[in-house]
């Protein structure tokens, strides 16, 4: 299958799995998107979306974030993980927010990206499903499956969305990015894979990755 006819394929096969597909953190506006982004780091977006609601109960806003402390932030957003990290990200954040953007959250990479704790990853996220701005964020599970797909080589998320941004048309990005990772959950998970199940990577996946299962397979 050439590879166009690969990329195809997985459109229209997500396409007919996902026709809807809701944002998985819960937020109201971009600044709680902004905080959800960034407290989804090494954690899961089912444990960021029981903690978000006892911060934004406190502070949903930059300006009530900053009359709280790095410790209180800490306190409350412990569960999600790396706390010392996100809290000192959320509060510093804020300042920024208020004092260079008028309390608000740009809609461009390049001041996003220069907010503490906010990399790239985290921005695209903002700038597509805040802001509705082309971008295809490359999380564990988009990393993995293009690389079983055979669309990308693996070696490297920066790689693997340069990737992905040449092979799908840009106006799919946005959708494609959530899609991805819905079925990567479902159907193309790091482990207790089933490829009887994943139909993507049993019609166009990688050869090697192929045998590779089978072979794992044999030996249990």
């Amino acid at each position: 299958m050439l590879k166009q006819e690969k990329v195809q394929f997985v459109l229209d096969t997500l396409e007919k799995l996902y026709p809807e597909t809701p944002i998985p953190l819960d937020h109201k506006d971009p600044y709680t998107l902004l905080i959800a982004v960034l407290m989804s780091a090494q954690s899961t977006d089912a444990r960021v979306n029981t903690i978000t609601p006892l911060l934004f109960k406190k502070a949903d806003n930059p300006y009530d974030m900053i009359k709280l402390t790095v410790d209180e932030i800490r306190e409350i957003i412990k569960p999600v993980g790396l706390s010392p990290m996100k809290s000192k990200g959320i509060h510093g954040l804020s300042h920024i927010l208020i004092d260079k953007h008028n309390g608000e959250v740009p809609a461009n990479f390049k001041d996003l990206e220069a907010l503490p704790a906010v990399g790239h990853k985290t921005a695209s996220v903002v700038m597509s499903q805040a802001f509705n701005i082309p971008a295809f964020a490359v999380d564990t599970h988009i990393h993995r499956l293009m690389y079983r797909w055979g669309l990308s080589n693996g070696k490297s998320v920066e790689q693997t969305e340069k990737d992905a941004k040449r092979l799908f048309p840009e106006h799919t990005w946005n959708k494609l990015h959530l899609q991805i990772i819905y079925y990567g959950r479902e159907y193309s998970p790091a482990r207790g894979w089933d490829l009887d199940k994943d139909i993507i990577t049993k019609t166009i996946g990688r050869k090697s990755v192929i045998e590779e299962y089978y072979k794992k397979k044999k030996i249990k």
